[in-house]
């Protein structure tokens, strides 16, 4: 198994003077457990706990104080009490104990040499009302599917990953970064995909997966559903939250079907919690605070590209194809840009953004709000010239600011763009397959921006 990115995240935690324990959240298959047993082997010694198991779940279930429930587990794995800073205790499937949850306050108050993980699906999704989170004493990071530069990494292509991060990316890795992204854009970010693809570098194994994957994720509705009834409608809007994955969606009538919008919505929510969705709102304005309008229609974001393409059935239109903006009406590549976008936020309530302007005489949205250095970046997914955006000058009329990023399939490049008004402002034009570094790109603009002044 290859090293994910967010192992750097738990290292920095780990180092941390006030840690306390770290609660990993994220969809069910995208890796919490193996990500957390490779960094076990940064330890001496490991003591691994799996609630749906009833002879791990039991101390927690006898639980009178921490001081029991540490010395259980360290005589249960043979570990002597004296070697609490060198051992990792990892808490997995929390969410078939939510109680325990509770428990991780204890060791913030009493016990924070121990350096504890625990990790679940659905935790808001399983909590009633007399279960809460222990506020303040627990940190959250989020494991999402995997990136591209850590596809790159999997399947061994380290100079493609060197070249990806270095700033400008060189003209001459374009092509083979390009061709890089065509696969990965096909294969998603799950990681037993990537496993698989990385083992046999063959697309048609990926089928049993998938459909295993899809099929998971229906069954798991019957664990956090309310009734038998709400078990279908949650199954109905999983199926047709793939198929309406990049749109505007509406409640009334989701997936063509007859359910109410109040009955959508209440499952929609609920795939939300157990990260299987996005609910993206619409910004309407152009400047911080990040505000959005709950009362427009969302944009819908699925957990994976790899799976929607799957479920779409437009696997065959992406091979082959010169430009990944003529697949599937460009939906396709948008929702993969927002999932590079999402894919190296670790915090829990980050999120994506875009941004429209509805009226009567004019309709305008901009594909992605990047908020940075307390400003709004627009980001458009284009291909074409730059005359052609127009949501993008009329954002940029109104932003305080002037500089906006383009992902297209050609080479880097900044131009000086005006609009319609006649402001001229930066754009930055990237290669898609830079959407993971959107971040570094818009500090390194900033900085050359900066000293062109001087």
């Amino acid at each position: 198994m290859f090293q994910r990115e967010i192992i750097q995240e738990l290292e920095k935690w780990l180092k941390n003077t006030i840690r306390k324990p770290l609660v990993i959240r994220g969809a069910r298959q995208t890796g919490k457990t193996t990500l957390v047993n490779q960094f076990a082997e940064k330890f001496k010694h490991y003591i691994y706990l799996n609630l749906d198991l009833p002879e791990d779940r039991k101390p927690f279930e006898d639980f009178t104080t921490i001081e029991v429930l540490i010395q259980t587990l360290f005589f249960q794995n043979n570990i002597t009490i004296d070697k609490k800073k060198e051992t990792l205790l990892f808490i997995d499937e929390i969410q078939s104990f939510p109680a325990a949850l509770n428990l991780l306050r204890y060791f913030h108050e009493q016990e924070p040499e121990i350096p504890v993980i625990a990790a679940g699906s659905m935790l808001e999704t399983l909590f009633d009302e007399k279960i809460h989170f222990p506020v303040g004493r627990v940190e959250y990071k989020v494991i999402r599917p995997v990136s591209f530069p850590e596809f790159l990494m999997a399947i061994g292509e380290t100079a493609a990953k060197d070249a990806l991060e270095k700033i400008p990316v060189a003209d001459f890795a374009h092509d083979k970064l390009l061709m890089l992204f065509h696969t990965y854009s096909l294969v998603g970010g799950m990681p037993e995909v990537v496993n698989n693809y990385v083992l046999n570098k063959d697309i048609t194994t990926l089928k049993p997966i998938y459909d295993s994957l899809l099929a998971t994720y229906l069954e798991d509705v019957e664990k956090y559903a309310k009734s038998g009834s709400q078990v279908n409608i949650l199954r109905h809007v999983i199926n047709a939250s793939f198929l309406e994955a990049g749109k505007r969606i509406k409640y009334q009538g989701f997936g063509k079907s007859d359910y109410r919008s109040r009955e959508v919505g209440e499952a929609l929510r609920m795939l939300e919690k157990a990260m299987l969705i996005h609910l993206i709102f619409p910004l309407t304005n152009v400047e911080l605070p990040l505000m959005q309008d709950m009362r427009k229609s969302p944009r819908l974001q699925v957990l994976d590209t790899g799976l929607l393409n799957y479920t779409v059935g437009i696997q065959k239109e992406i091979i082959g194809t010169k430009d990944l903006n003529d697949v599937y009406k460009g939906i396709m590549l948008e929702h993969l840009v927002g999932q590079e976008l999402l894919a190296t936020q670790y915090q829990a309530l980050c999120r994506l953004h875009f941004w429209v302007r509805e009226k009567k005489t004019s309709m305008a949205e901009i594909d992605y709000i990047f908020p940075c250095n307390s400003k709004l970046i627009p980001i458009e997914v284009k291909s074409g010239t730059e005359g052609k955006l127009r949501s993008l000058h009329l954002f940029m009329d109104a932003a305080p600011h002037n500089l906006a990023l383009r992902f297209y399939s050609g080479t880097f490049s900044i131009t000086k763009a005006v609009t319609m008004n006649g402001k001229s402002y930066t754009l930055l034009n990237l290669p898609y397959y830079l959407a993971s570094q959107t971040e570094k790109y818009i500090s390194w603009m900033e900085k050359q921006e900066l000293s062109s002044k001087k």
